[in-house]
């Protein structure tokens, strides 16, 4: 089974029938997480759609200034998602420092709310990579998946080090950095992702499908100097290794996942 673990479909329009139904063909194991509220009722419509689709709330960092003063209205859709994500700070794409105390505080809520119930976090780091190292220590998250890193090389060691899953997405066809982290990064803690259907469209224009998930396995397989099955393989293991026994992940989502498992 291949592995997309981070995308974004509740952002697709006419063409989502078409992308569940590649999603189904070659069986691509979706996280696709939120970014608000609206976003996660969409993608629980779309999980309901595909089996193959897990979806998860969060707040993106862009989006916390809406919801940084009204953490209650939060508080359902929390306890309800499976997973938490996409959430994470981001000092990068938002240079407005006065929006990061509220990045922080909704951050922290969903930090805290995953020690309590014992939840895996999909993370958005761009700029902010040191400042979401030092708290994921502070509230013991012990399962975290970094998204799409590309930041210093002395943080993704530290993040390695801790366990921390990666994946590695698009940019792995065209960044030397992405590459290098792709290279280095430990056997156990490789995921894939695409970021559709954005990541490619940012990148090149084109809105991007579930099989890019395939373009980034052959990236990796040149890079780490392995098979493309070897990648599969490894991906799908980490993943039934991450979510093993969590009472949280729907049972009619994993379908013949961790069979590879090892």
């Amino acid at each position: 089974m291949l592995i997309d673990a981070h995308a974004h479909l509740d952002q697709y329009g006419d063409e989502l029938d078409a992308v569940l139904e590649e999603i189904r063909q070659h069986r691509i194991f979706t996280i696709s997480t939120s970014m608000d509220l609206p976003s996660y009722a969409r993608n629980l419509q779309i999980g309901d759609m595909c089996d193959l689709v897990l979806p998860t709330f969060g707040v993106h960092p862009l989006n916390a200034p809406e919801y940084a003063d009204c953490l209650g209205d939060l508080r359902e859709a929390t306890e309800r998602s499976p997973m938490l994500g996409e959430i994470g700070l981001d000092y990068y794409y938002v240079s407005d420092v006065s929006q990061y105390p509220a990045q922080r505080r909704i951050f922290e809520s969903f930090l805290a709310a995953a020690r309590e119930q014992g939840k895996i976090v999909n993370l958005h780091t761009k700029g902010a990579e040191q400042a979401v190292l030092r708290l994921l220590d502070r509230y013991d998250i012990e399962r975290a998946i970094v998204h799409w890193y590309s930041g210093p090389l002395d943080v993704f060691r530290q993040l390695t080090a801790r366990g921390t899953y990666f994946t590695v997405g698009v940019e792995v066809l065209h960044s030397k950095h992405i590459q290098t982290i792709a290279r280095e990064l430990p056997a156990r803690q490789l995921l894939t992702e695409t970021d559709n259907p954005s990541a490619h469209e940012w990148l090149t224009g084109k809105p991007g499908m579930p099989l890019l998930v395939n373009e980034v396995i052959q990236a990796l397989a040149r890079l780490r100097e392995a098979t493309t099955e070897d990648i599969i393989q490894t991906v799908e293991a980490n993943f039934a290794r991450l979510i093993r026994d969590d009472p949280w992940i729907p049972r009619t989502h994993l379908h013949g996942l961790g069979r590879t498992s090892r």
